[in-house]
């Protein structure tokens, strides 16, 4: 009895004491800590924006670029007609022009303008293939656009009109939904687009996050400002009531120690099952494009933890331990379902789209994922020939002849198959030649070192080769810059993904850039570029 009143005691005074170190910490937590956190979202915002413009404005550099060569320089006919063919190839193109010296429009794409403009900051003319970005605003909507033109010999040349929120991040860097203020640009100062909360005149920069990042290619500068009073509302609602979260840590303490012994610990894979049933593993999708015509021809599934607070739990904390204990088959399951429920008539409708979904080794034990997917799509919006089923390297696949009865029963129900990770892990070259797989996908680790290591190009252009000679797509995955996108575009790689193009977005978000890159409800056969042309232009002209 005195020893167990021993311990109780001890555990009373332990309590006391150690709920008082939080009283102590508790305003340099949310002084530091939160402070750090906030500054550093604002920051990763920027550099993304920025990534997204330099992908945007590169894709119309290229095209302009292609169309000098091919002698683009008047309003012909057949000039035009070459006009209309490339807007429909570039999705950022909203309006291609021959314009004169002064940055005055003769003619477009539309045959006709897109209305009365201004030239809000018109730069003189400097050497025949100098790129020039410039700023235009559409009088009779009131509406602002890029304008990326390339100089000629006799100092006009081509322009292309860019939509001001095609340069706008779609989701936050942690996959949410963006609220930051954004203002972006041109080298001059001369603004280019805004989105978010307008700011007050009278705001004091100890109010904001802002994070600055500038695009070294063209000039254009980013910030991203992030007002502090949500935080500061959080850190004074906390402080107010930091003496009772200190007591009642100390009651908490306290039970801990003394009721210790009868207490069971949680365990997590009842937590990982209830967020199953709740359907709190929602898909973000991360856009496929291919870099030759900048459209949009997939996305790969990844999945989320969307908490019922909000908050977003990326993959790598829970995805081991749900293989682990064997409840892949359902995630998989329930993300296959919510896709085809929420995107399945956007895919379905945009017959060249794919949608990939990654397996796990556990998926090749038996043929259950092959009645599984049939069941799934054979009736649905998404066609089977629309869907990609990724192969991971998260875990070995220790029975090849299983895997590859299982891979081969897929194709046959008219599915892809792609090999992930290729080069990393358990995925060597062995497993592309035994399992005969159609796409492999370049990992992230080699695209990186894409003008740093001479190694990694040497294994690139190998599995380019390898992929060629075996008749495989192939894609590459990690992409970040310009740079990447172009190097890999001339080695041949046809499509690529990363944060260059699009982050992982939301079902809503990545089906809003859908409709805003590709917005035909439904794809028409066309027997000639020029008649797809005129399809396009018929649309533009209603659309406006």
């Amino acid at each position: 009895m005195v020893r167990s009143r021993k311990k109780i005691l001890v555990a009373v005074v332990a309590g006391v004491l150690v709920a008082g170190t939080p009283m102590l910490a508790f305003d340099y937590w949310l002084d530091h800590l939160v402070e750090r956190q906030g500054q550093l979202e604002a920051e990763v915002s920027a550099r993304q924006t920025v990534a997204i413009i330099e992908g945007r404005i590169g894709q119309v550099v290229a095209s302009l670029a292609d169309l000098a060569e091919r002698g683009v320089d008047s309003c012909g006919a057949q000039h035009l007609e070459m006009l209309r063919e490339t807007a429909f190839r570039t999705p950022p193109i909203k309006e291609l022009a021959v314009v004169g010296p002064d940055g005055q429009t003769y003619c477009t794409d539309l045959g006709i303008p897109l209305g009365a403009r201004q030239l809000m900051n018109q730069r003189k003319a400097g050497s025949p293939g100098e790129t020039i970005i410039e700023v235009i605003r559409l009088v009779q909507r009131d509406e602002q656009l890029l304008r990326v033109r390339r100089v000629d010999a006799h100092g006009g040349g081509l322009a292309a009109l860019i939509p001001a929120n095609l340069l706008m991040p779609l989701s936050s860097s942690g996959g949410g939904e963006f609220s930051a203020y954004v203002h972006i640009a041109t080298a001059d100062g001369t603004p280019v687009a805004q989105s978010g909360p307008a700011l007050a005149d009278d705001r004091q920069a100890g109010d904001f996050f802002v994070g600055q990042e500038q695009s070294a290619r063209y000039g254009i500068s980013v910030t991203v400002t992030e007002p502090k009073v949500r935080t500061s509302a959080e850190q004074s609602n906390l402080s107010g009531i930091k003496w009772v979260v200190t007591g009642v840590l100390a009651a908490v303490l306290i039970g801990v120690g003394v009721f210790a012994p009868w207490w069971q610990r949680e365990n997590p894979v009842a937590e990982l099952e209830r967020a199953l049933d709740a359907g709190e593993f929602v898909p973000y999708y991360q856009p496929v494009v291919d870099v030759k015509s900048g459209h949009i021809v997939g996305a790969e599934v990844l999945a989320r933890w969307r908490k019922p607070d909000g908050t977003i739990i990326s993959p790598g904390a829970f995805i081991p331990l749900i293989e682990q204990r064997g409840l892949i088959m359902a995630m998989t399951r329930s993300l296959m379902t919510r896709v085809r429920d929420e995107a399945g008539r956007a895919i379905g409708t945009r017959s060249r789209l794919k949608i990939s979904f990654n397996l796990a080794a556990q998926h090749f034990d038996d043929d259950a994922i092959v009645e599984e997917i049939r069941g799934l799509f054979a009736n649905s919006p998404i066609h089977l020939s629309q869907v990609v089923l990724e192969v991971t390297e998260r875990q070995p696949l220790d029975n090849l002849a299983s895997t590859r009865r299982v891979i081969a029963a897929l194709q046959g129900l008219g599915c892809k198959v792609a090999l992930d990770d290729v080069g990393t892990g358990h995925n060597g070259l062995s497993h592309i030649l035994k399992l005969g797989v159609d796409v492999i996908k370049i990992d992230k680790m080699f695209v990186d070192a894409i003008g740093h290591e001479r190694s990694s190009a040497s294994i690139i252009e190998t599995l380019i080769d390898l992929a060629q000679n075996m008749r495989m797509d192939i894609v590459a995955e990690g992409v970040e810059n310009f740079d990447q996108v172009v190097y890999l575009r001339d080695h041949g790689v046809r499509a690529a993904q990363g944060f260059v193009f699009s982050p992982p977005l939301p079902g809503a978000s990545f089906l809003a850039l859908l409709e805003s890159v590709d917005p035909l409800a439904g794809e028409e056969a066309f027997d000639d570029a020029a008649t797809v042309a005129q399809g396009l232009a018929r649309r533009r002209v209603t659309a406006a």
